[in-house]
């Protein structure tokens, strides 16, 4: 089955596309998640219940959308491609590979898609659960929910630093800034 999985990933070119997807929907968690924060910081909002919920449900609802519009826009893609390659071959493909691995490639990618703005999303949130469950953070919650947005988006810089082979301090510096323009637009438009 594995193998199996492997060929279709090859066949559909679909592994490419769902570590850029992953990447891309990953950030936006990320960002998404930095800014609730850093809103809910310079706001002065101290009851963690009330940001825990805020969060996991932005962060919930970030993967569904990135599961839901990555199979919708990915089936259509890959339905267009198969009947554009059964017509050149003149037969039926549904019942081979190539049919198996354009059904297949919309949910991996789609999946993909959806997980990582959620997996980030809760990571960026486990601060404010351990202080919720009474741990003793060297940071406030808040705080270490903020240095986890602004680590996991270094993080994903070097990934992109990876993929483009560049040098992976300036990939992940860059993402940081990003970050940190973020969060100082929300800090000067917060009310």
């Amino acid at each position: 089955m594995f193998r199996q999985l492997l060929l279709w990933l090859h066949i559909s070119r679909s592994g490419k596309i769902a570590r850029r997807y992953f990447v891309v929907n990953g950030f936006d968690g990320a960002l998404t998640m930095l800014g609730m924060n850093m809103g809910f910081y310079l706001s002065g909002e101290s009851n963690l219940p009330v940001i825990i919920s805020a969060c996991l449900g932005a962060s919930v609802a970030l993967g569904v959308s990135g599961v839901t519009s990555a199979y919708i826009s990915e089936t259509a893609e890959r339905e267009r491609e198969l009947h554009a390659l059964e017509e050149a071959m003149v037969r039926d493909l549904s019942d081979s590979d190539h049919g198996r691995a354009s059904r297949f490639a919309p949910l991996w990618i789609a999946t993909v898609n959806g997980l990582a703005p959620f997996l980030f999303g809760l990571l960026i949130i486990f601060p404010l659960w351990l202080s919720h469950k009474g741990v003793v953070l060297p940071l406030g919650p808040l705080e270490s929910a903020l240095a986890t947005a602004l680590g996991i988006l270094f993080f994903l810089g070097i990934v992109i630093g990876h993929i483009q082979g560049s040098f992976w301090l300036w990939s992940g510096l860059r993402t940081l800034i990003i970050a940190l323009i973020t969060a100082v637009l929300i800090y000067f438009i917060n009310p």
